[in-house]
């Protein structure tokens, strides 16, 4: 298991924060919870640091609103790591970043409702919206992948608007198959893999999110955007190239 440092000094406002991760790694923090700048934040730093290319540093990801970034202790020390990052954190107002460059959009059939999202209509009242109108506000904009996480390939996207910071369920659905839409805490997820949820089930894609046999095994990524749209055939959406998804580059 990972430590925390709880001794890791911050500014006046708490955030950015450095943190050490164990011997090896740093943690840097923009929140302690999610919004949108500080997912900018996190994913425009992760860029920096991966354009900086310091010696030494062996790997870089991103969470909801926090970078990380593991080092080779034989290269580098924690000192002057450290000094580097507050540095690099110095350089700019990392909350008004423009998000990296290489983002796709991907415009991605859904079947919602049904025997394909069973707690659409339950999720749809939480919300307070009829299904019809919360089928039409979760297609109205892109949502944005945050970060991938929990299993292979899996992203969370967001944020939705206000009134969907509905809770997750207190119980599980015991099982949800992959290319499963869920819902909660103003977040979206497509599952990558079959697996239990507290979430709620509102809608089924046919994405194939990860793809072990592939050079680049995840299809999505930190950064990329997401349109959900509609759709009536399962079975045409799971038999097409990567579920029936169109993909563009953004600017």
């Amino acid at each position: 298991m990972t430590r925390v440092s709880q001794s890791d000094s911050t500014t006046a406002t708490g955030f950015p924060a450095i943190r050490t991760v164990g011997v090896d790694g740093f943690l840097v923090s923009f929140a302690d919870n999610l919004d949108e700048r500080a997912n900018r934040a996190a994913l425009a730093f992760r860029a920096a640091l991966e354009r900086e290319s310091w010696l030494g540093v062996a790997e870089c990801a991103t969470s909801l609103v926090s970078a990380f970034l593991r080092f080779d202790l034989a290269v580098c020390d924690h000192e002057t790591l450290r000094a580097r990052l507050e540095t690099l954190l110095a350089s700019r107002d990392w909350y008004d970043a423009p998000l990296p460059g290489g983002r796709r959009l991907w415009r991605v059939p859904v079947m919602f409702g049904g025997d394909h999202g069973p707690q659409l209509a339950e999720a749809a009242k939480l919300a307070g919206q009829s299904v019809e109108d919360a089928i039409a506000t979760l297609c109205a904009s892109p949502v944005r992948v945050q970060t991938i996480g929990f299993a292979p390939g899996q992203p969370y996207l967001g944020q939705l608007p206000e009134n969907w910071d509905i809770p997750r369920q207190t119980g599980l659905t015991p099982l949800v198959p992959q290319g499963a839409l869920v819902v909660a805490i103003r977040q979206l997820i497509v599952f990558s893999v079959g697996t239990p949820t507290g979430w709620r089930h509102i809608g089924q894609t046919g994405l194939r999110l990860f793809r072990p046999e592939a050079d680049d095994p995840f299809l999505l990524r930190p950064g990329d955007e997401v349109l959900f749209y509609p759709a009536d055939d399962l079975d045409r959406l799971r038999a097409a190239p990567d579920g029936g998804a169109v993909v563009e580059a953004l600017a």
